[in-house]
């Protein structure tokens, strides 16, 4: 059972006897099952539940804020993530980078979503100097792995040299596609300072 079934089944208050019918409708009917367990105890679950979303969200780590300063004051970028709840009951996650105003509680920098700023880093990938042998030390690496997991599902060995590889394209795919711990670490191999202004980088 995946944990997105999970939590939907401990947020049922079916479980304790009210239901709503149908779902979304703001329609309640007590049920005339037998309580499988108490109020108390489902409330105790949605507590516990919401303590353990807050220390995970107050953890989590961000792809560009520690390599980004604010380019208006120069103070830190942090961000903030939204959720949006969909009809299927899943998510949708938003990140936006702002800054921290550490400098200047009044400064006007103003908010960008990742998904913006990814685009913006990418056009700028071919203006951009990177540390050539900090890149291309990351592609080696990338090729490796790619060549185990080739012999492993298929079988074959095919010959990929750095050479064959686009550095300014293996960049601009790590940036979109990359866990956040890549995008870090890539873009500690610039040359130069990632300043956000105005929305813009």
């Amino acid at each position: 059972m995946d944990k997105q079934t999970n939590n939907r089944l401990l947020e049922n208050t079916f479980y304790y006897g009210p239901f709503e019918y149908p779902k979304g409708s703001g329609n309640w009917y007590q049920g005339k099952h037998e309580s499988i367990i108490t109020k108390e105890l489902f409330d105790a679950v949605q507590q516990q539940m919401k303590n353990s979303q807050l220390v995970r969200r107050e953890n989590i780590e961000f792809a560009f804020t520690k390599i980004t300063k604010c380019g208006l004051c120069g103070s830190g970028i942090s961000a903030t993530e939204k959720f949006k709840k969909l009809k299927d009951g899943s998510y949708n996650r938003h990140v936006y980078y702002g800054c921290t105003k550490a400098r200047d509680k009044n400064c006007k920098s103003g908010y960008i979503s990742e998904e913006e700023l990814i685009k913006q880093l990418q056009k700028l990938v071919d203006s951009l100097n990177f540390k050539k042998i900090s890149v291309q030390d990351k592609i080696r690496s990338e090729i490796k792995r790619f060549k185990k997991f080739q012999v492993l599902a298929t079988g074959k060995n095919d010959s990929i040299d750095l050479i064959d590889v686009d550095t300014r394209n293996y960049i601009k795919f790590l940036l979109k596609e990359g866990d956040d711990q890549e995008k870090r670490d890539l873009l500690t191999c610039l040359d130069c300072e990632i300043k956000l202004k105005n929305k813009k980088i």
